[in-house]
């Protein structure tokens, strides 16, 4: 056991894009901040998602015009902040004419170009299919749009690098098991998740940001009567090869009311989702049913010429999404926006219910507000104009140009996918290296050693499925063989430490 009286201004527990993200801002208006997680970053919700930075189209039915006003201009600013893993796309939403009537789609693009004030993208537009569409021949007409694609668990990872850059101490496989009050601070206890060790810090402030886990947190160690029921709804998604070779994504409606993505994935694959049930239980276990299965499946093969089947699916994902609780009975009408309770009637207590991923910066920012009478001298917002790690770059194609000139030596596709995991960053990978030899073991599909040890010497990467699926999706292409090596060679470099 380890324990220093060093006092932090703010404790945050959680590591999904709510906590990395109040942790950036925090960290950047002088705060001392210290952030714990109990697995990986962005190991639960903010790595299951659909991986859209939208305003959420479909929330215009459900009057969330606030939620969806703030959506958008946040869409605007996250381009600007990370265009490497952030970027521009279309969808089409074809017409089902016993759904939706078409002068209400109409009606929705019209509010949605109006609510989002755009600057980088072009407005909404009516189209017909023709015999080239990847569509069934019954769907002739439909609309575009446009939205914005993210790689979701990099966002954190990034948002969790920059906060670190600012002083604050990020510690992931650790989690927070007691919270008492002493002299009006919160003493924690942090248990290390790989070796049982222990330590002790005292802060004066405490953001609960544990995601699906918000509710049983604050009921089991903060002792809260919680003033809302968090409601848990299940999002999963199933990968499938590429249907198709356009560019644009797809927004498929549903008999039941409900909508459904689907979406060009890594090059080769296609990904369609989400679904939306309800859940109990630890979301640590939530796992995609036959039935949700063949709720995606069915649907895409009304729309789609390709047919796919169960056999098709090469991948799912499965995400808990925290709700705030409600009496509406269709889990995918409940309200997506956040709502922040602070208990300040002795030691500080924020916690964070709802949230999407789009407006994180956002919550952050009302997070601090809300606290601001906690610190005395806090300074205003700053994360606005100031790009995440990497995305300190003049355009993608500059970007190309510049390291193909750096690294003549470093194939195509590999600095393909350097921009779009790393961007800027890519250089620190590359460091002083000379050529090809220089990058170490190839794992399979370009994975080099120097990467791997970028990852864990940077990112906090420790396992194969970290590096795998979060910090990359080499996942989709490694081998069950090609995995165990990779997890050999982590396994060596920490038994080396």
């Amino acid at each position: 056991m380890t324990s220093s009286r060093t006092v932090h201004d703010l404790l945050i527990v959680g590591g999904g894009i709510n906590g990395t993200g109040i942790a950036v801002d925090a960290a950047g208006r002088g705060l001392n901040v210290v952030l714990c997680e109990m697995n990986d970053l962005a190991s639960a919700t903010s790595s299951a998602s659909t991986k859209l930075i939208h305003g959420g189209l479909r929330y215009l039915e459900q009057y969330e015009f606030r939620l969806v006003r703030e959506a958008l201009s946040e869409r605007e600013v996250l381009l600007h902040k990370a265009p490497h893993i952030i970027w521009p796309m279309r969808f089409q939403l074809p017409h089902r004419k016993h759904l939706r009537p078409r002068w209400m789609i109409r009606a929705g693009l019209y509010l949605y170009d109006f609510l989002g004030h755009r600057v980088t993208l072009p407005r909404s537009q009516a189209i017909t299919f023709d015999s080239q569409s990847p569509l069934v021949d019954e769907l002739k007409n439909g609309f575009e749009y446009s939205d914005a694609w993210v790689d979701d668990a990099r966002l954190v990872i990034l948002n969790a690098m920059q906060a670190r850059s600012l002083g604050a101490e990020v510690l992931t496989r650790t989690r927070c098991t007691e919270l008492v009050m002493e002299d009006r601070l919160w003493k924690a206890t942090l248990v290390n998740q790989l070796d049982g060790s222990y330590q002790t810090v005292y802060a004066r402030a405490l953001v609960n940001a544990a995601g699906p886990w918000v509710g049983s947190f604050a009921a089991e160690l903060l002792g809260h009567t919680r003033p809302h029921t968090v409601r848990l709804v299940k999002g999963c998604h199933i990968i499938v090869p590429r249907l198709y070779q356009n560019p644009e994504a797809f927004l498929l409606q549903n008999s039941d009311g409900r909508v459904v993505f689907v979406i060009p994935y890594e090059q080769d694959y296609t990904l369609i989702g989400t679904t939306e049930e309800e859940y109990a239980g630890d979301p640590a276990n939530a796992e995609i049913s036959d039935w949700e299965i063949k709720y995606l499946i069915s649907l895409v093969n009304e729309c789609f010429r390709t047919k796919i089947s169960r056999s098709s699916v090469l991948h799912n994902f499965c995400g808990v999404r925290p709700l705030i609780g409600s009496d509406e009975e269709n889990a995918s009408k409940v309200s997506r926006d956040y709502t922040l309770e602070l208990d300040d009637k002795q030691a500080p207590a924020l916690t964070v219910y709802g949230g999407k991923i789009t407006t994180y910066r956002k919550l952050a920012e009302a997070a601090m507000k809300k606290l601001d009478g906690v610190f005395s001298g806090l300074a205003g917002p700053w994360t606005q104009d100031v790009p995440l790690p990497g995305g300190d770059f003049v355009s993608v194609p500059v970007l190309r140009k510049e390291l193909q000139q750096k690294a003549p030596w470093l194939p195509g596709d590999i600095v393909e996918r350097w921009i779009k995991l790393y961007g800027s960053l890519a250089y620190t990978i590359i460091g002083q290296a000379t050529g090809l030899a220089d990058m170490g073991r190839d794992f399979g599909h370009g994975l080099f050693a120097r990467e791997i040890d970028y990852l864990v010497a940077n990112e906090w990467a420790l396992t194969a499925e970290d590096i795998l699926w979060r910090r990359t999706k080499l996942g989709l292409r490694f081998t069950t063989e090609e995995t165990a090596e990779l997890e050999a060679y982590l396994a060596a470099g920490r038994e080396q430490k």
